[in-house]
């Protein structure tokens, strides 16, 4: 089971409130194992995609989503959880293992905390998290802060396309000890809610469970696609 993974989110640290409002991707091995292990195994018994699991902690989320006009982890992976999401990330004989959403902020430094939702989806080769900041930083600057960063223009919406490193925690359960060590390389376009950049922003960013470097293409591809599928996305004119 010890190379089993999840992957789960966690703040990323710096001076500058665009490094703490960016989620760092983290892959947690062998403890999270189990819950994959299950989940997989249902769905190779049913032959079917996982879909996108619903609780009552998750409905009240959504409500509570919906009365403060934001959207949920919910609805984020309800958006990313395609039919042909294997086939935009080049792995058509794939299908989805893991589905689910979350609701959660990311703290700042001045104690604020800012409403943070993602979705994420779990194939055999990839993992797919879409994400959504609430905070007020615009997009413009935010390639000065990033590895690898490039200006993008994706559907009329400013964005920037960059790098991350995944972060490989492991767990040897039978002596209680855990280790960390760099991970692969996790590929990332945050892309303005709306045409102006008038702050916060979607994040969609890809990762290989063999740490190959991921593909833009299909990065861009599955942007192009799933952006429009959230609700209350902002079309340009």
């Amino acid at each position: 089971m010890g190379d089993m993974a999840e992957i789960v989110a966690a703040p990323e640290k710096g001076p500058n409130a665009w490094a703490q409002a960016i989620a760092a991707l983290v892959v947690v091995g062998a403890l999270g194992g189990g819950l994959y292990v299950i989940q997989k195994n249902d769905a190779a018994a049913a032959d079917k995609p996982a879909v996108c699991r619903v609780d009552d902690e998750d409905e009240k989320a959504t409500k509570a989503a919906k009365a403060a006009q934001r959207i949920s982890g919910t609805e984020l992976c309800t958006a990313l959880n395609r039919a042909d999401l294997p086939t935009l990330l080049g792995t058509p004989q794939e299908r989805a293992l893991t589905a689910y959403g979350s609701d959660g902020s990311v703290q700042m430094a001045s104690g604020t905390e800012i409403p943070s939702p993602e979705g994420t989806v779990q194939l055999d080769t990839y993992t797919v998290k879409l994400s959504r900041s609430y905070d007020d930083l615009p997009i413009a600057g935010m390639e000065d802060l990033l590895n690898e960063a490039e200006s993008k223009t994706v559907l009329g919406h400013p964005a920037v396309l960059y790098s991350s490193q995944t972060i490989a925690f492991s767990f040897d359960l039978g002596g209680g000890k855990s280790d960390a060590g760099p991970g692969g390389i996790a590929r990332a376009l945050v892309v303005a809610p709306d045409t102006k950049d008038g702050g916060g922003s979607y994040e969609l960013a890809i990762w290989r469970q063999d740490n190959v470097r991921p593909d833009d293409t299909a990065l861009l591809s599955i942007a192009q696609k799933v952006l429009p599928a959230i609700p209350g996305w902002t079309a340009a004119g």
